[in-house]
């Protein structure tokens, strides 16, 4: 699985990426996560607001750092 958390590198940024990194090693789950940080490839997902979470290529999160809830749901947990 790969995940994507795009935005511009700020600390809800790297907040919403150490959140997700940790869902996934709670559940069990193999996940690659990267943060996207170059403008032209964040408005490739047409995304206008950040953080902004997108797995395996489609944005399933954007405007805010999800929740535990949120993170489990798009995981698939």
């Amino acid at each position: 699985m790969r995940i994507e958390v795009l935005g511009t590198g700020c600390r809800k940024c790297d907040n919403t990426a150490t959140a997700i990194r940790e869902v996934a090693r709670e559940l069990g789950i193999e996940a690659e996560v990267e943060k996207v940080t170059d403008p032209s490839l964040i408005m490739q997902y047409q995304v206008m607001s950040t953080p902004a979470v997108a797995v395996d290529g489609k944005v399933q999160h954007s405007g805010s750092v999800p929740t535990k809830e949120a993170i489990t749901s798009m995981l698939g947990g």
